[in-house]
């Protein structure tokens, strides 16, 4: 990234007693940052018992597992042939091997059952390993120290009205804890489902589906753990279309390493992830991800055909994607998706964390408002950097490369806004919106952008922070690009490009900013900014090559002269007015060291080019 030198410009525990149901919308709390709604009280997200891992031996059933037959003293247990069916509240202790065979739980609705996993093989040829058909609640607990496999052998077929599809599937709500190991094998369904809520607060966890690898109807919830997935579609799912307060996924904290031909983590309303690691591969990778000689989008992955206009066969490979509102409070991203990076149907909010991503589409993406107010954000490879219908930024490091626009509020070529792929499925997109806008008061910003750096399709407005824009090459686009108003009233701005579309901030601004014509010059040239008195306000290396630059910072006021230095040319730029250069495209561009260049134009005229320097004071090399 840019070499930057400046001087001068300013700029869970439970709490609950017992076991209390967890309930299926959380408490919201308030915060600065995050929005009520989708800020979860973890003492109700997750109850005492969900972390309660102890048994006792002596008064828990044991349950010996013996090849293809069961032992059991119990009553409650059934044992016929490899299927062993439980049937009273209580704790069992599970050990041994069922080469094909299933454990049934079949309780009552007011039922609490405790499930020990003492070191158990478990396949299931033709339907669920583990099989919880009805109970209040089953925690299956990870004896310390065990090694646990429960799989399934290829195929599900029914026996009863059930559609049994996963290794582990229950009808209720399903808390997994403890501190051992499962292995969990579905190379026909998902691995593990809960028809209501799914909870897991510890564990480690290996996880080969040819579905989704955790699913809930009504939720996922996890508190912790170590998960190793790879599935052939998403990693986590929650989703429920009976209601829609529901289907939500919580992420409290975990490490996770998760290779999906779908999405990583996906909620049919909100996801919310307070901490955690996450190291997230989707789709084959933003390497899948192609542009063709016709300028369109590609995705290039082997062994699958490109999908056709039917939803059904669309394809969805986003990093993190959220139907409702998704919000990052903190955690460590590692996102390689050739689908959006981060993606959310309304607003999408990060307030911490630290994000490495690659992806084939957009970085950040929201359908509503993508805000960003504190974390390291760096972004390699994107279609699109940042684009919402609004982008506020207040905070937080933000390094991003973009083959398209660099933030882009409310439309561009991608158009992935109704949640489709780019190029897969019927979409719809932004419109050309004048009520979108983009608002930076803070944070620093560095933007490599191919297509228009910043490029709002509303209005523009700048209160704080350092935005650094190393701007398109081609005459089609602009480093900075707007259609409404474009204000600037403090922080550091500069953008460096072609002139062919070039525009300054308008005059409703209260802070200084000059649009200069440059030249030619080539990559990693150093932009030096100068006032009267010889003091350096800035000093940035450009990393392409660029003709125009718009420079704003707070100490630039009106009727003061300064001298912008490129390399070894240098040039006197009187501030005749507040915003020097054409608001829009007026004049004819000069060299460093020519004749004036105009500086008519008006407001949003994108029919002429920037104003040159002045002349007769610049040198040339």
């Amino acid at each position: 990234m840019s070499l930057l030198l400046l001087a001068g410009c300013s700029n869970p525990t439970s709490t609950g007693d017992g076991d209390p149901q967890a309930t299926k919308e959380p408490t919201a709390q308030t915060s600065n940052n995050t929005p009520a709604e989708t800020n979860v009280n973890t003492s109700e997200t997750f109850s005492d018992r969900d972390y309660e891992t102890s048994y006792d031996k002596n008064t828990s059933v044991s349950i010996t597992l013996n090849g293809d037959s069961a032992e059991c003293s119990s009553d409650a247990v059934k044992i016929s042939g490899s299927t062993v069916t439980i049937s009273n509240e209580g704790t069992y202790i599970l050990s041994g091997t069922l080469d094909n065979g299933m454990i049934i739980v079949n309780a009552e609705n007011t039922d609490k059952l405790q499930l020990v996993l003492h070191g158990v093989t478990i396949n299931s040829k033709s339907s669920a390993a583990i099989y919880i058909a009805q109970a209040d609640k089953v925690f299956l607990t990870l004896a310390p120290g065990s090694e646990n496999i429960l799989s399934n052998g290829g195929e599900f077929t029914a026996i009863d009205d059930n559609n049994i599809d996963a290794a582990v599937f229950s009808k209720d709500d399903l808390t997994i804890n403890g501190q051992g190991n499962l292995t969990v094998i579905s190379p026909a369904g998902h691995a593990i489902v809960s028809k209501d809520d799914l909870v897991v607060t510890g564990g480690e966890y290996t996880i080969t589906s040819a579905n989704h690898g955790l699913s809930g109807k009504d939720s996922v919830r996890i508190a912790d753990g170590t998960f190793t997935m790879t599935t052939g579609k998403d990693g986590i799912h929650a989703e429920n279309s009976d209601d829609t307060s529901l289907g939500f996924v919580y992420l409290a904290s975990g490490t996770y390493d998760i290779k999906a031909d779908g999405d990583g983590v996906s909620a049919s309303n909100y996801l919310q992830i307070e901490d955690g690691s996450y190291t997230i591969k989707t789709g084959g990778g933003s390497s899948t991800v192609t542009k063709e000689s016709d300028g369109s989008w590609g995705w290039n992955l082997p062994g699958r055909e490109q999908s056709t206009n039917t939803a059904e066969d669309s394809i969805s490979a986003k990093g993190m994607k959220a139907s409702g509102k998704l919000l990052i409070n903190s955690g460590s991203f590692s996102i390689d998706s050739a689908d959006d990076a981060l993606h959310s149907n309304s607003d999408l909010t990060v307030n911490g964390g630290t994000f490495e991503i690659s992806t084939g589409d957009d970085g950040l993406h929201a359908d509503g408002t993508a805000t960003v107010a504190d974390g390291s954000i760096t972004i390699t490879k994107s279609y699109e950097g940042i684009e919402g219908q609004n982008i506020n930024i207040s905070g937080g490091i933000i390094h991003l490369i973009s083959s398209d626009d660099g933030l882009n509020a409310a439309g561009g070529n991608d158009q992935s806004g109704n949640g489709g792929f780019s190029g897969f499925q019927d979409k719809g997109g932004f419109d050309t919106a004048t009520d979108s806008s983009i608002n930076i008061s803070g944070g620093k910003i560095f933007i490599d952008a191919s297509g228009d750096g910043v490029d709002s399709n509303g209005s523009l407005n700048v209160s704080g922070g350092e935005t650094y824009v190393s701007g398109p090459t081609n005459d089609g686009n602009g480093a900075l690009d707007y259609n409404g108003d474009a204000t600037i009233t403090g922080g550091i701005f500069v953008a460096a490009g072609s002139t062919g579309m070039a525009q300054n901030f308008g005059s409703s601004s209260t802070q200084g900013s000059m649009l200069v014509s440059v030249g030619s010059n080539s990559e990693n040239s150093t932009i030096t900014l100068t006032d009267n008195s010889g003091k350096n306000l800035l000093s940035w290396v450009v990393e392409k090559s660029f003709s125009c630059v718009v420079i704003s910072c707070p100490e630039i006021v009106e009727g003061e002269t300064y001298t912008v230095s490129i390399g070894g040319t240098t040039e006197e730029v009187t501030m005749s007015s507040l915003i020097y250069g054409s608001e829009g495209m007026g004049g004819n561009p000069e060299g460093m060291g020519g004749n004036p260049g105009g500086m008519g134009g008006n407001p949003g005229d994108k029919g002429g080019k920037p104003g040159g320097m002045g002349g007769g004071k610049g040198t040339r090399p």
